[in-house]
């Protein structure tokens, strides 16, 4: 009976009755472990998801084509089940795509692929065995480098959880530190970093993170300090106000009179009691992170080519808008609005599951 009267068992069971905030969360925990499985669940397992046929430049979704092997690499180090889902497998050969083939002798005959409208001159390659034709199929079509974008989809689904999830613990660490000490401390500890939060609120996310971008320079773990340097203000805003409210409650005083330090204070017993909201701004956070590294790949400050990642495919392929591939650049748009709607489902849930005048009144 303690267990479901707990209450953190009352919060979960009043956040399930929001079921937008709960499919919100599903959604969330479905793109974490796709993001996860990565490489083992991309149709091109190559590192990047990089495999590039230029003659398959913009097709449209489910097309399948033919390929013909036309060498091996012999000196391609396999990998093992955990680095080929971390990092993907190189293809150890190299392959055309082709409309038909014939074999005579030693040899196979075949038409490469050249476009829908056009035929190629038969090509002579070497017979390498009875597996060396296949068939792959784009369920979402190519990009304009003639890659999977289905793949490059999944990969990008990592680029922005992890520079989410980095840049909300970067904005938690420094936020909680500074709004607890200016809270608790109050004078002229609360007057300068008070000071120095409104400095940063003032200034647009957007710029401050192309500034910071500029002073670390371009690269993926960039992304983790400009993003989170950037979020950590408003964490630092609710925790300051919080700490104020309850420094003063009985809890506080007797932690006080028994003569616990300060920081155990703070730690053990104020910042405990406010989770709730914590959980509730990180989670707004979050989404205020995918947008952000979204912006910045979209400007080319954000990962770099050639990582997939969404806002990158939307740099690359927005000019395609007003034309018959428009997909191109609204898969990954979908996808980012999806991601960052779930995102705030779950921050709004989560700010109804926590508020105790809200639960009162359903009572």
């Amino acid at each position: 009976m303690e267990i479901n009267n707990s209450p953190s068992r009352k919060i979960w069971k009043r956040f399930k009755k929001n079921k937008m905030a709960f499919g919100g969360l599903l959604f969330i925990l479905l793109l974490t472990i796709m993001g996860i499985l990565g490489y083992l669940i991309t149709p091109d397992q190559t590192p990047m998801a990089n495999t590039m046929h230029l003659q398959l430049s913009n097709k449209k979704p489910g097309r399948t084509f033919k390929f013909l092997i036309v060498s091996r690499k012999e000196s391609v180090k396999q990998l093992n089940f955990i680095e080929r889902m971390l990092y993907g497998q190189e293809a150890d050969f190299k392959s055309v795509p082709i409309t038909s083939g014939r074999i005579d002798g030693n040899k196979i005959y075949v038409r490469e692929y050249i476009g829908d409208d056009e035929l190629a001159e038969e090509s002579a390659y070497p017979l390498l065995g009875q597996d060396q034709l296949y068939e792959q199929t784009f369920w979402l079509g190519t990009d304009i480098y003639g890659r999977d974008l289905l793949s490059r989809l999944i990969l990008g689904i990592r680029v922005s959880l992890s520079v989410g999830l980095m840049a909300v613990l970067i904005s938690l660490f420094i936020g909680v530190s500074l709004g607890a000490l200016a809270g608790y401390f109050g004078g002229k500890t609360d007057a300068a970093i008070s000071w120095f939060m409104n400095v940063i609120w003032s200034l647009p996310s957007l710029l401050l993170v192309i500034a910071i971008s500029f002073a670390l320079g371009k690269g993926f773990w960039q992304i983790f300090i400009a993003v989170g340097l950037s979020t950590w203000v408003d964490v630092a805003r609710l925790v300051r106000g919080q700490v104020m409210a309850l420094k003063e409650v009985e809890f506080v005083e007797a932690s006080k009179a028994l003569g616990f330090s300060t920081s155990r204070t703070i730690v053990k017993h104020i910042l405990p009691n406010i989770a709730g909201p914590i959980l509730v701004v990180a989670s707004a956070n979050f989404a205020s992170a995918i947008l952000l590294e979204t912006g910045l790949s979209f400007l080319g400050f954000g990962a770099q080519p050639p990582m997939p990642s969404w806002g990158g495919m939307i740099k690359e392929h927005y000019g395609y808008i007003i034309m018959d591939a428009a997909y191109l650049a609204i898969l990954p748009g979908l996808a980012i609005m999806l991601t960052v709607y779930a995102f705030n489902l779950l921050a709004i849930g989560l700010r109804d599951a926590f508020d105790v005048k809200s639960q009162n009144i359903s009572v």
